[in-house]
C-alpha cells in the first residue's frame, strides 16, 4: 500500500473546513494529522465536523501545528485577511499549500511561486474547486473569441466578504486572454446611480449579487447581433467542491511551483 498523504486543515471549524475534514477522514489515501481553527481550539476535529471523534485535537496556532504534525499538504479555506500569511507559513515549513480562499494579488502569487520553487514543493491556489465551475470558465473563454460583448453576474450569500468573487475574477481573466479588446457600452453612458453598471474589467462588467438564501451561482452572458448566449453554473452545497479539493491534495505532490487555477490540474 502506498504511503498516505498527511493533511492539515486551516479553518477546520469553518463551513468549508468541516467539509474538508470529512473528505480527508473518508479517504484511505489521506491522513488527517492537524486541524487549525481559533474558535474551535480544544475540540476534536471529527466532532467539530459533525462526525465521531477522530483523535485530532483542533489547535489555534498554525505555525505550531505544522511544526509538530509535519503534514505533506495544508488545505486552507480561511479568509482573505490571513490566507497569504498562512500560505507563506506553510511553504516555510516545506508543506504544500492547497488554497481555496481568495484575496491574492498577482504579485503575491508570483512571490509564492518563487518560494515554492526554492523549497522544491508544489502549491495550488484555486478560486473554485468545482469541476462544473471550471468547465463553465473554459466554455466562457472559448465563447468570448466569437462573442466579445460579455458581462458576468455572480451570486453569493450576504455573508461573503469579498466582491467580486474569486471565481468571477478568474473567469474574467480567462475571457480577456482570447477576447477582442474593446470597451463595451455607449461611450456617452452615464451612471445615474454610482455602481449600477458593476465593476469594470478589461472593458466589460462584473456584477455581484449578495442575498441571504443564495449559495453560489455564476452566469456569463454574451451578446451578439440578433442573439445572446448564457453560460451558467449553480452550486448547491459545499460538498460539491470536495472532489476537486481531493484531486488538488493528490496532484500538488507531483510538481514544483505555485499553480493558480484548478483548471491546470484537470
Amino acid at each position: 500500500m502506498s504511503k498516505k498523504i498527511k493533511v492539515a486543515v486551516a479553518g477546520a471549524g469553518g463551513r468549508m473546513g468541516r467539509e474538508v475534514v470529512k473528505m480527508v477522514l473518508a479517504d484511505e489515501a489521506l491522513e488527517l494529522v492537524a486541524a487549525v481553527d481559533r474558535s474551535g481550539a480544544g475540540s476534536d476535529a471529527g466532532e467539530l465536523a459533525g462526525l465521531k471523534p477522530c483523535g485530532i485535537e483542533t489547535v489555534a496556532d498554525l505555525d505550531a501545528a505544522l511544526s509538530s504534525a509535519k503534514p505533506d499538504v495544508l488545505v486552507d479555506f480561511t479568509v482573505p485577511s490571513v490566507v497569504y500569511a498562512n500560505t507563506v507559513t506553510a511553504i516555510k515549513h516545506g508543506v504544500r499549500p492547497v488554497v481555496g480562499a481568495t484575496g491574492f494579488t498577482p504579485q503575491q502569487i508570483e512571490e509564492l511561486d518563487g518560494m515554492c520553487r526554492e523549497a522544491e514543493i508544489g502549491g495550488l491556489i484555486a478560486p473554485n474547486f468545482s469541476v462544473g465551475a471550471i468547465l463553465m470558465m473554459q466554455f466562457a473563454a472559448k465563447a468570448a473569441e466569437y462573442l466579445p460583448h460579455v458581462e458576468i453576474i455572480e451570486y453569493h450569500g450576504d455573508q461573503k466578504l469579498d466582491a467580486p468573487s474569486g471565481t468571477s475574477i478568474k473567469t474574467a481573466e480567462l475571457i480577456a486572454q482570447g477576447r477582442e479588446k474593446l470597451k463595451q457600452g455607449n461611450p456617452n453612458e452615464e451612471e445615474i446611480l454610482p455602481g449600477a453598471r458593476g465593476g469594470e474589467y478589461e472593458g466589460f462588467r462584473i456584477h455581484s449579487v449578495r442575498l441571504p438564501g443564495v449559495f453560489a451561482q455564476q452566469e456569463v452572458i454574451f451578446g451578439g447581433y440578433g442573439q445572446s448566449l448564457k453560460i451558467r453554473h449553480d452550486s448547491y452545497e459545499r460538498a460539491g467542491y470536495m472532489p476537486g479539493v481531493n484531486i488538488g491534495i493528490k496532484k500538488v505532490t507531483e510538481y514544483t511551483g505555485m499553480v493558480y487555477g484548478f483548471e491546470h490540474l484537470m
